[in-house]
């Protein structure tokens, strides 16, 4: 199942999830994951774990930001640089960085937010 980015469910969830509403990024991705097939289903997964991570950090949960990271990184890794439209390799960047600023003693200020890129 190819992933389109560019209407529906996983265009309103790239939107939320720019504009900072991670858990209604979460919510919209969710309803495609139910329906996808491996392997985009876990791809999806890791995508919902990385929305959920910054909506807890949102809420002030430092600990369930670092534990939904690393699980979205284990699911991400598994990926080519380049998966279902999306570029895979700078969001794990952006995970490792995240993961070493808030596992850091004492910690340090996270970098800012990843943005999704969409291959052209």
């Amino acid at each position: 199942m190819p992933l389109d980015w560019t209407h529906g469910d996983l265009f309103e969830g790239l939107r939320c999830f720019h504009s900072g509403a991670f858990f209604e990024a979460h919510e919209h991705w969710e309803s495609v994951w139910l329906a996808a097939q491996e392997p985009e289903k876990t791809f999806l997964q890791g995508l919902i774990q990385v929305a959920a991570s910054f909506h807890h950090f949102q809420r002030g949960n430092c600990a369930g930001t670092i534990s939904l990271l690393r699980s979205a990184l284990s699911r991400l890794d598994t990926y080519p640089e380049v998966f279902g439209g999306i570029v895979v390799a700078p969001l794990r960047v952006a995970i490792r960085s995240w993961l070493e600023a808030l596992e850091t003693v004492p910690q340090s200020s996270p970098p800012p937010v990843p943005r999704l890129t969409l291959t052209a």
